[in-house]
């Protein structure tokens, strides 16, 4: 008998371990995942280099993933594809250097303001006769798809319709046709704007004029209605920036 008790009190030890290793195991498979679109065309809040994606935005996402233990997965796509791709759940969350505007708010919810942008006007290096906005009136402005700059070069479209409005898929490409003489300036997000005249070390060209739409604020959008990965990311967000990694992801990009 006691070596049947021994024997069932081993055999029911075993049966436990197994489980455990077994639960262990499944809650590793099943870590749980933020899927992730952007467009990542829009130094240096998102872009690739040697095939991973890299930036402010992307370092902010994956630490926010981290701190809310997450696994986040990028995907790029058209950007004005990632509000669609919200509506049919083909993606959770949109960060984008996607600025919180009233027409968006229709379509998604989005988190806390995590960036103060600003809109700035740059032009060829000799050029003399654009300093203000009011100057971009019957021009041939450049801007990216989508974006407040593009928007804002509608406006001035629509105050002096002999403005032209040309826009780009990539930043990077209306800065080209600016520095060929193909647009008068371009219209774009103050810092991504800094960030390109500093990387690229161009010498031709440069910002003019101070920063307005001063207010324009980037936030993660989220299907309208989703508080829970909304609340998720708000306090993620908060932890980073309690904790000081908002800071540090900051310092490294600006």
């Amino acid at each position: 008998m006691k070596k049947f008790g021994l024997l069932l009190l081993t055999t029911l030890l075993t049966v436990a371990l197994v489980f455990s290793v077994a639960g262990c195991t499944g809650q590793k498979q099943e870590q749980k995942v933020l899927k992730v679109g952007t467009n990542a065309t829009f130094p240096p809040f998102e872009m690739q280099e040697n095939n991973e994606f890299t930036g402010f935005d992307m370092d902010l996402i994956r630490a926010i993933g981290e701190e809310q233990g997450y696994k986040v997965e990028i995907n790029h796509m058209d950007f004005k594809a990632l509000i669609p791709a919200l509506g049919n759940k083909k993606i959770d969350a949109a960060i984008a250097g996607m600025s919180i505007t009233e027409e968006r708010l229709k379509s998604v919810d989005f988190t806390k303001a995590y960036f103060n942008a600003g809109l700035i006007i740059a032009v060829a290096n000799n050029n003399e006769t654009i300093k203000t906005t009011e100057d971009l009136k019957g021009k041939k402005l450049a801007a990216q798809n989508g974006t407040i700059g593009a928007a804002y070069c509608d406006e001035v479209k629509k105050l002096d319709a002999k403005t032209e409005v040309r826009i780009f898929d990539d930043i990077g490409a209306a800065f080209m046709e600016l520095e060929k003489g193909g647009v008068d300036a371009v219209v774009n997000d103050h810092p991504v704007t800094a960030y390109y005249l500093k990387t690229t070390g161009t010498s031709k060209a440069k910002m003019v004029g101070d920063i307005f739409s001063a207010d324009d604020q980037y936030g993660i959008a989220i299907k309208k209605g989703n508080t829970e990965t909304l609340n998720m990311l708000n306090e993620g967000l908060d932890k980073i920036k309690a904790n000081g990694k908002y800071d540090e992801i900051y310092k490294k990009w600006f």
